[in-house]
């Protein structure tokens, strides 16, 4: 994901470091610049909710056109940057903890669990989550200590997989319960079962490239109500979310240390390198062997 940082002062020299870690599709990051630093333009298109910790220091932040909040030890800010316009500021002793969640892992996670994707009321809401003591801090330190243990079952395991839900639950329902938002109460018009039976048969068969014909079938409607119920409900095509799944399946084998980007490619339905390369490369912001020499090197 994208951004531009600006050090602040005059012959300032950064000491930063950063150390990342996958949790499923969710990336831990823990990092510094060691200088005080202005963080902003975040990459919209990478349809990604940023959800930073201060942990030393103190940090600015803000969403929108809103004003900064400034937050100590403890302090959680959440801002969808495919929603808003995020910025960071950070004193020059402060120290981050930071989850890039996918938007997509969210709305789907609502979906499945509440039968209805929340409005922009919720993803364009700055919210403050967290606290020293907090239930959500403790989760995080349970996340940072499994996934230094276990990296790889956290990346690509079922514990990954577990912890993830744990993550994007607690936070959805913190982030709701701070814009006011009940997610067990359905708005005007949930989503239909039917809906839900499609996205779990594509979970299901993402690797055989289930057709929108097939994905029909097995939901028990026509080709074009189920593509109009995406539109409505999920927010794109059945086969726009296919290939979403496709994509985080093979950034996930990346990440995890795949053999080749070829290999991991293949794996998820991949045959022509051209046309995957470049829709990797719009949907997360670099190319896949970057993603895999990042791992490497980490």
């Amino acid at each position: 994901m994208r951004f531009d940082v600006q050090p602040i002062g005059r012959n300032v020299i950064p000491a930063s470091s950063m150390f990342s870690v996958q949790i499923s599709t969710i990336t831990m990051t823990r990092f510094c610049y060691g200088v005080e630093v202005d963080l902003r333009n975040f990459d919209s298109d990478a349809g990604n909710v940023l959800v930073l910790t201060t942990l030393q220091g103190s940090t600015r932040h803000a969403a929108g056109t809103r004003d900064e909040t400034e937050l100590t030890v403890g302090g959680t800010f959440v801002a969808d940057c495919s929603r808003v316009d995020y910025r960071l500021g950070a004193a020059p002793d402060h120290l981050q903890l930071n989850l890039t969640i996918p938007h997509r892992l969210l709305s789907d996670l609502a979906l499945q669990w509440w039968g209805h994707v929340p409005g922009e009321r919720l993803w364009s809401h700055q919210c403050v989550v967290g606290g020293q003591n907090s239930p959500w801090l403790a989760l995080l330190e349970y996340a940072a200590r499994t996934a230094s243990t276990a990296p790889e079952a956290v990346a690509t395991g079922r514990v990954g997989r577990n912890l993830e839900e744990m993550i994007a639950a607690h936070l959805l329902d913190e982030w709701a319960s701070s814009a006011g938002i009940d997610l067990s109460e359905p708005p005007s018009v949930a989503a239909p079962g039917y809906v839900r039976t499609a996205v779990q048969y594509i979970d299901e068969h993402v690797k055989d490239l289930p057709t929108v014909a097939e994905t029909a079938r097995a939901a028990g409607v026509s080709v074009r109500a189920l593509n109009g119920a995406f539109h409505k409900y999920v927010g794109m095509s059945p086969r726009a979310y296919l290939i979403e799944r496709r994509l985080q399946g093979v950034h996930r084998a990346l990440t995890a240390g795949a053999l080749s980007v070829s290999s991991a490619a293949h794996e998820w339905g991949y045959v022509n390198m051209g046309v995957f390369a470049a829709a990797y490369r719009r949907r997360f912001g670099e190319n896949p062997s970057e993603t895999l020499a990042w791992r490497r090197r980490g």
